[in-house]
């Protein structure tokens, strides 16, 4: 008679993020994963915490001493939009990273229990594979898409890879006269800041602590840089891009009021397509958009088609769902607002608010 096979334990617990040899299991578990993404890396993670105070976290599940699934986790803490747990702090992208779905139940699960011992009332997973659970876990699958395509061989088929109206408007910019730079200097970094933090004023939204940015572009070191385009000796758009098997992805870019009347914007992403392919990258990874919104449209017109992104939010029993959507109708008048600050004012005040969306 054979012997009944042992049952597969796998066991849940939260990582020392802290400990180098941990730290390292968990990149090279993200590195092997074919579903990965840079927000799942421990980098992202204390890359977040280092910048907004965030408090960086991972559960990791194991199985005979080996790790077969993660989920990423900062805790946010928000005086104005409450406490929640998200996967991943900051990013467009993240959640869990297993192999098998048994290892998200136990994760999921595990996460539950995390938010409510830590007074969270609230779990967002951006990304991964969860299957809609009841009241609790909503799964989100219109609100947001996202935009990859291949880079073409060289810069005149990078043209002609793009609709004509919209590559009329990129022929217009190569004729001013700019000046294009990349790095990670203390002056690229200034010149991000200085134009990111109008840019986002313009749009309503308070921006990011300087120290995020710093943060990440530390952290990641090669896989990261900012692209500015300057026009008669002043920056008028930039952009910081993370480098991911291959892809490029502008990550946090804008352009100050007089970009768009420079076609800077349109200039800016153009070169960053160039400048990605001289780094070997193939394909361009526009990143998320609010579904039907302006970026979602100007991103199509660049010839990208919207790819529907997943989401899952988990709500507390008994609790409200978290509104921390700026295009929601709650906070219309607080956009409205915040777009006549001046500009020092919004900067001051901006990062403040900002560190606690997530």
């Amino acid at each position: 008679m054979n012997a009944p096979f042992a049952p597969v334990h796998t066991s849940v617990r939260l990582a020392n993020l802290s400990r180098p040899d941990e730290y390292a299991s968990i990149e090279r578990f993200v590195a092997a994963h074919p579903q990965a993404t840079p927000f799942h890396r421990p980098a992202w993670l204390r890359a977040v915490e280092q910048g907004t105070g965030n408090r960086a976290m991972a559960l990791v599940a194991e199985r005979h001493g080996a790790l077969v699934g993660l989920l990423p986790l900062n805790e946010i803490h928000s005086p104005i939009f409450g406490r929640l747990l998200a996967s991943t702090g900051f990013a467009v992208d993240g959640g869990l990273l297993v192999e098998d779905d048994a290892t998200a139940r136990d994760l999921l699960a595990s996460a539950e229990r995390l938010a409510v011992s830590h007074s969270c009332p609230t779990i967002e997973l951006r990304g991964g594979p969860v299957d809609e659970g009841g009241a609790v876990w909503s799964l989100r699958t219109r609100s947001h898409c996202g935009f990859v395509a291949s880079l073409a061989a060289d810069d005149e088929a990078q043209l002609l890879a793009i609709p004509r109206k919209q590559r009329a408007e990129i022929r217009k910019s190569l004729d001013k006269d700019f000046t294009i730079e990349v790095g990670t200097t203390p002056e690229d970094r200034d010149a991000h800041y200085r134009v990111y933090s109008e840019s986002v004023r313009n749009l309503g939204t308070p921006v990011f602590p300087r120290a995020l940015f710093d943060a990440v572009l530390d952290a990641f070191g090669d896989d990261a840089d900012i692209l500015t385009v300057w026009y008669e000796g002043r920056p008028v758009a930039s952009v910081l891009s993370l480098y991911w098997r291959g892809a490029v992805m502008p990550y946090w870019g804008g352009g100050t009021w007089e970009a768009r009347r420079l076609r800077a914007n349109d200039r800016m992403y153009y070169e960053l397509m160039r400048h990605a392919r001289h780094r070997g990258c193939d394909r361009f990874d526009f990143g998320r958009s609010k579904t039907d919104g302006g970026a979602y449209h100007f991103k199509r017109n660049w010839g990208f088609t919207p790819e529907p992104l997943s989401y899952a939010v988990w709500t507390a029993p008994e609790c409200k769902p978290r509104d921390a959507d700026p295009t929601s109708s709650k906070h219309k008048l607080q956009i409205a607002l915040w777009q006549k600050l001046p500009l020092p004012v919004a900067n001051r005040l901006g990062p403040w608010i900002a560190k606690g969306l997530g």
